[in-house]
């Protein structure tokens, strides 16, 4: 393991230069698009020349410039949100209070009231850029009574500020709800240039979209609950209310033409400034990264690939290895050269074994947490802790001793808790709540955390009806239940059973009441969201099947020692037991359906499709390796079970 000044090269070196140079160009986009946002502010049909002209006299205004230097500093603070939050692993909520715990965080919180503010920045910068009514909060007016000119709040200034407030929320809200820190590798890689030149018009299209969204829904919300913030900021600003002009807060206010429109286009010009950060950074952060399969210099070892793959506190680093390794086994004879090659001295294939131990590490992880899964819902959809299930098979087998009959289901369990990628990483990747995993896995010790994630990561609450029995409070409700392991017994591991009779708790026959039913309705796990969990972090999986996969079929005529055919019989099993869990899971309720589409939002929703990708690149593997050694395959060291999913295979039929 390396230590943190170790790794801190990778950082520096790459994710913080490249998130520098996302920001960098962000910034020099910001003129392109304040131009377009003057030349629609200040649009005229009827007078095309002096539209021009004024637009040309505004944009070398120094109201302009001040305003630039604003956004400016709005970029860097979206960067840096960017950088802060992005994440390699979605976060999948399971549950709706697992959600609502989520929105209600105080670090949320504090992330949408910074947003708020931005919001409100740009829109500031909207309405001195379009100028006439909306450039002042307070404007001068004449009382009616005296005829004495005093300082009136000017609502049409203040509806824009509180729009780009609501705004703001509504980006922070989305960005929680649509995993919009949520950054994917692409399959096919392509240059800076050409994916942002292909992304551009769908950010454009997603920006106009969300500010009429947004739009329609702050008039409403403006339409109701405006007078609360107009009167409150008026008083506090010591402003006077112009009762002369139409309150914006009603019917005939809001229904002004050149309002709308001028919201409808400030809010584009926030959305699109926003969204173009957030694309720049997604380019720049998953482009390719080349690591040397091999050093010459002792000091430089911690930054070739072998070493890089075993890391367990970056997740960029090993997510760039990963994908560098697929493309080399692919597209690169030299660097699998390399990977074949023996140590100088001693002729131990290192670099071999420390590539295919990590990537069988990474499948037999999956194949673990599949398998867990499918337990847990084999027991009636609920998870079991590791004591619980213990003693429930100890009970069981028992009783079947007892009655003269044993199991014959035949159906392999495992004796661990079920494993979200959270759980998964916690033992692989550096701990619970390392860099891979954070984004992930939720703090099960906050109170705002909702028992699903605890049972999700195999905590349970002692108070809790799924704690210690693996059966839901529907379950619980039915007759006493007559056989029970003792106390004793269970403390000291003895499968003895004892015959008692429980009663049925005085409050059984009861009828939940509506908050409780309600709380209880909103903990249910969602079962396409835990599949798409289980699921979340597959790319390094499908990046772990196509690097072995390629290297293995190029070894038939490149490896020259033979160094991958002792590890042959290892990667075949692991690759067909992985296959057969994948086909278990996918014949569970909710596995096989297709997520549905969503509208255009900048939230990345590739993540809902990965276990769909990950079966199609578990079959394309063991097709390239079967399709490479054909017959040869009858002299590997396998099971006759796996012999004969693999025949399948040589024979075309999966």
């Amino acid at each position: 393991m390396f230590s943190l000044k170790q790794n801190c090269w990778f950082i520096k070196k790459v994710v913080i230069w490249r998130a520098m140079a996302s920001i960098a160009w962000s910034v020099l986009l910001l003129p392109v698009t304040t131009a377009i946002f003057v030349l629609l502010s200040r649009f005229s049909l009827f007078h095309p020349i002096q539209w021009i002209s004024e637009c040309t006299s505004l944009l070398t205004a120094s109201t302009t410039i001040f305003t630039l230097v604003v956004l400016c500093g709005v970029v860097l603070m979206i960067g840096f949100f960017n950088l802060e939050f992005y994440t390699l692993v979605p976060s999948i909520r399971c549950s709706r209070m697992a959600l609502l715990g989520t929105v209600l965080h105080p670090r949320q919180c504090v992330h949408s009231l910074v947003y708020c503010t931005m919001g409100m920045l740009v829109m500031w910068c909207a309405s001195v850029t379009i100028g006439g009514r909306y450039s002042t909060l307070g404007t001068p007016c004449r009382q009616s009574e005296s005829g004495e000119f005093v300082t009136c709040l000017n609502e049409y200034h203040l509806f824009l500020l509180l729009a780009g407030a609501f705004m703001g929320y509504s980006h922070s809200f989305l960005g929680v709800v649509k995993n919009m820190y949520y950054v994917s590798f692409q399959p096919i890689q392509q240059y800076k240039y050409p994916r942002f030149k292909g992304c551009l018009p769908a950010v454009v299209k997603c920006s106009v979209i969300q500010s009429l969204y947004s739009a329609r829904n702050f008039a409403a919300l403006y339409f109701f609950f405006g007078y609360v913030p107009k009167t409150w900021i008026a008083s506090t600003l010591n402003l006077q209310i112009d009762s002369s002009l139409q309150p914006l807060d009603s019917l005939t206010g809001l229904l002004d033409f050149s309002l709308l429109y001028h919201l409808t286009i400030s809010g584009t010009f926030l959305y699109l400034t926003w969204y173009l950060t957030v694309l720049l950074f997604r380019i720049y952060v998953i482009e390719a990264y080349s690591f040397p399969v091999q050093s010459t210099f002792t000091e430089d070892a911690e930054q070739c690939l072998p070493k890089v793959l075993a890391e367990k506190n970056t997740s960029v680093m090993k997510f760039l290895a990963l994908q560098d390794l697929a493309l080399l086994s692919q597209h690169s004879h030299s660097r699998r050269l390399e990977v074949f090659s023996l140590s100088q001295p001693g002729g131990h294939p290192h670099n071999w074994n420390a590539i295919s131990k990590e990537c069988l590490s990474l499948l037999s992880e999956l194949t673990q947490r599949l398998v867990a899964h499918q337990d847990a819902v084999a027991s009636n959809g609920r998870v079991k802790s590791q004591s619980a299930s213990s003693d429930t098979r100890s009970a069981s087998s028992s009783s079947s001793v007892m009655s003269g009959t044993e199991d014959i289901s035949g159906t392999p369990r495992l004796s661990v808790p079920l494993r979200t990628p959270g759980s998964v990483f916690k033992s692989s990747v550096g701990g619970a709540h390392s860099a891979l995993t954070s984004p992930f896995t939720p703090d099960v010790d906050s109170p705002f955390s909702s028992p699903a994630i605890r049972r999700l990561v195999g905590q349970q609450e002692p108070q809790s009806p799924w704690f210690g029995t693996v059966q839901s409070p529907h379950v619980m409700r039915r007759g006493p239940k007559l056989w029970s392991a003792s106390t004793e017994s269970q403390t000291n591991g003895s499968p003895l059973v004892s015959l008692a009779t429980v009663p049925s708790p005085p409050a059984a026959n009861q009828k939940p009441s509506f908050l409780t039913q309600w709380m209880q309705n909103r903990r249910e796990q969602l079962p396409e969201a835990s599949s798409q969990a289980l699921f979340a972090d597959s790319q390094a999986h499908i990046w772990a099947l196509q690097g072995l996969s390629h290297l293995v079929a190029a070894s038939f005529s490149e490896d020259q020692f033979g160094v991958v055919q002792t590890t042959l019989p290892s990667i075949l099993s692991c690759l067909v037991v992985l296959l057969e869990a994948v086909d278990r899971h996918f014949k569970l309720p909710h596995a096989s359906s297709k997520p549905a589409r969503t509208i255009c939002s900048m939230g990345d929703s590739t993540y809902k499709t990965l276990r769909f990708a990950l079966r199609a690149a578990l079959k394309t593997a063991i097709y390239k390796i079967t399709t490479t050694f054909g017959e040869h395959l009858n002299a590997v060291n396998i099971s006759s079970e796996h012999r004969k999913r693999l025949q399948q295979f040589l024979e075309f039929k999966e």
